[in-house]
C-alpha cells in the first residue's frame, strides 16, 4: 500500500487538484501547450466556452502562475496568453493524464 503524501496539514494531491480544477483548464493548458494564443484563438478551439469562462480560467491560471498575459500597447489592444516555466512542467502531466483517459476509452469501448 502507498505511503500518505499529506503532511501536516497539506496535501500536494490537493493543492494540484486545486490549481487544475475547472472544467476547461485542462484544455485550456493543452492548447497553449501547442504554444501562444490570442484570446479569440483559445475561443474559437474550444468552441464549447463561454467567454466569461474562458476569462476566468485564465485569470485563476495566471494567478496560480501557470500561464502568462502579455499585453501589447497597441490599437486594438493585442493580448497573448502562453505558459509559464511552472506551465511547461505540467505538460508531461497533461501528456500522461492524456493517454491514460486514451487508454481508459478504449478498454471501455472495447
Amino acid at each position: 500500500m502507498a505511503k500518505s503524501v499529506c503532511h501536516e496539514g497539506t496535501c500536494p494531491l490537493v493543492v494540484a487538484q486545486n490549481i487544475i480544477a475547472g472544467k476547461w483548464k485542462l484544455p485550456i493548458l493543452w492548447k497553449l501547450s501547442q504554444g501562444t494564443k490570442r484570446f479569440h484563438e483559445l475561443q474559437k478551439q474550444l468552441t464549447e466556452i463561454s467567454q466569461g469562462i474562458l476569462t476566468r480560467q485564465l485569470r485563476e491560471l495566471e494567478r496560480d502562475g501557470l500561464v502568462h498575459r502579455e499585453v501589447y500597447k497597441e490599437v486594438p489592444p493585442k493580448v497573448e496568453y502562453s505558459l509559464t516555466e511552472t506551465g511547461q512542467s505540467f505538460i508531461p502531466v497533461l501528456q500522461a493524464i492524456s493517454i491514460w483517459g486514451r487508454d481508459y476509452l478504449s478498454r471501455r469501448l472495447a
